[in-house]
């Protein structure tokens, strides 16, 4: 890789449910003159993935219980969205000093996150909240195959959220859903440059590619997918969920 590329997606716009995201974005690059090419990854927000399968709530709609009500109240937290994330959880993993740390439903591991993924950010002003997506990896997998039907073009697509990290302070994007291509790059049984046989290194290169893409794009920019270029991924039937260490090896459970 001589250059590696972030390129923003702007004038992407609202989207709503039941929008095909391969015809939104398609035309959001036509607008900007640019052009999917061989070799381009596609990243996108759950947002927009969450919004156009119709993936968010009213919050007005929500019933907190009593006990939430006053979690939130002493915390500063909308007890709604506390009820929606435990509604939407397997198991809570830690609920201390205001923060809720959830298990989500996807397959036999969920991911680990705050609040179980839902968020009130970057959705409609603060009467929605949007969930994750039901598979990101099934989003992730319809979006690629619509973008090679309609161009041609093979474009592997990473679907991102926001995560914190156990011993880090701050957020980052990871990588919660992936099709056409590894999640990994596996260095094992290679030497480095002293000759040194690795043996444990394996890069998490699509939570680097979402990273990449979230630095790219920003928070408040209103611009939820980015083209990844010039970056030598590997075609494979990668998955987010791949990614989730497997309970048994899991030390931190």
């Amino acid at each position: 890789m001589s250059e590696l590329r972030a390129i923003p997606v702007r004038s992407i716009g609202e989207v709503k449910a039941g929008d095909v995201l391969a015809d939104v974005i398609l035309a959001a690059l036509k607008r900007q003159r640019l052009q999917l090419i061989e070799g381009d990854i596609l990243v996108v927000t759950h947002k927009i993935v969450s919004k156009a399968e119709g993936r968010v709530v009213a919050l007005a709609s929500v019933k907190p219980t009593a006990e939430m009500k006053r979690w939130g109240q002493r915390y500063k937290r909308d007890p709604r969205v506390i009820a929606l994330a435990l509604a939407e959880s397997r198991r809570i993993v830690r609920k201390q000093h205001g923060v809720l740390i959830t298990e989500t439903r996807h397959g036999r591991k969920g991911f680990v996150c705050a609040q179980n993924g839902v968020d009130v950010s970057n959705v409609d002003g603060g009467t929605s909240a949007a969930l994750l997506p039901r598979s990101p990896d099934a989003s992730a997998a319809r979006l690629h195959r619509e973008i090679l039907k309609r161009t041609g073009t093979y474009a592997p697509v990473i679907v991102t959220d926001s995560f914190g990290r156990p011993w880090r302070e701050g957020l980052t994007e990871v990588a919660i859903g992936c099709a056409g291509m590894s999640v990994f790059r596996d260095a094992r049984g290679q030497r480095d440059p002293y000759g040194y046989r690795l043996q444990v290194t394996r890069e998490a290169v699509a939570d680097e590619l979402a990273a990449m893409a979230g630095l790219a794009c920003g928070k408040l920019s209103r611009i939820p997918a980015c083209l990844i270029r010039g970056f030598a991924y590997e075609r494979a039937r990668g998955r987010g969920i791949d990614l989730i260490r497997d309970p048994a090896h899991d030390l931190f459970r």
